[in-house]
């Protein structure tokens, strides 16, 4: 059974400024200092002047403080590409993905550390379902739309989870970083649900609040969504062998009950 160390939280950023720097902030003054492996801002050459700006800032704020920021430039394109890159490269025995333009709640990140010290070998996802959970200035066919989703893929999927589709989560890093992704776009945060548990994987939920970015546009539009559901039905039919990289092993992480 592994067990809890200290987790990477992952920070893809492309045109966040004030909402990076508050993020980071607000994990730093919840979380206990050993906890913290790194926090990781994932860049790419889309990535706004002003942010980079930004993340240095507060890379120099963090260390001021003993903390570590790690400023990586992805390879694997778009949003669930640099998630990928980040996931690699993550070296806690714990990894958190996440967004650092506040729609993923910062303040749920030391729930998501209990949870993990908790529930080592398992993944623990935040639900904006539950109570105590919410979203706020989303969009009303996406949140009728999302809705439907969850119904549909627990349902496929056999599990009694409440938001599938958010990717706000924590796992061992070794879990990530043996699946064999496939997704680049969006529905790579479902992709990240879905693998795990058709691989056996146990996952919890706690609520999280969601509200709607105040700085620049959100890269998920509706069309994005739609496409959720390819990888939905593909995963749900494809062979388990397929998931796992060459060589790698999970057997700790799967339930055996």
């Amino acid at each position: 059974m592994s067990k809890f160390e200290s987790v990477s939280i992952l920070l893809p950023t492309l045109n966040e400024t004030f909402s990076f720097r508050q993020t980071v902030e607000i994990i730093i003054a919840e979380c206990e200092k050993n906890d913290i492996c790194e926090l990781i801002a994932i860049v790419c050459e889309r990535t706004l002047p002003e942010s980079l700006q930004v993340i240095q800032e507060t890379k120099d704020y963090c260390a001021s403080l003993g903390y570590k920021l790690d400023v990586l430039y992805q390879h694997t394109p778009y949003a669930g590409g640099a998630v990928r890159d980040g996931m690699d490269y993550a070296s806690g025995s714990h990894t958190i993905m996440m967004a650092p333009d506040l729609e993923t709640d910062p303040h749920t990140v030391k729930d998501l550390i209990e949870s993990a010290k908790q529930y080592p070998n398992d993944v623990t996802t935040a639900s904006r379902w539950l109570k105590k959970g919410n979203f706020e200035g989303y969009n009303k066919l996406k949140y009728c739309l999302n809705f439907l989703f969850q119904k549909v893929f627990t349902f496929i999927y056999g599990v009694r989870l409440t938001d599938i589709t958010f990717g706000y989560r924590i796992a061992p890093s070794a879990l990530f970083q043996a699946i064999r992704w496939e997704e680049e776009k969006h529905p790579f945060f479902l992709e990240t649900a879905l693998k795990p548990i058709r691989l056996g994987v146990v996952f919890h939920e706690i609520p999280s609040m969601w509200a709607a970015r105040q700085e620049g546009e959100s890269q998920n539009s509706l069309i994005q969504t739609f496409k959720y559901l390819r990888i939905a039905f593909k995963v749900r039919f494809e062979n388990k062998k397929h998931m796992i990289k060459e060589d790698a092993d999970i057997t700790e992480f799967i339930n055996k009950t």
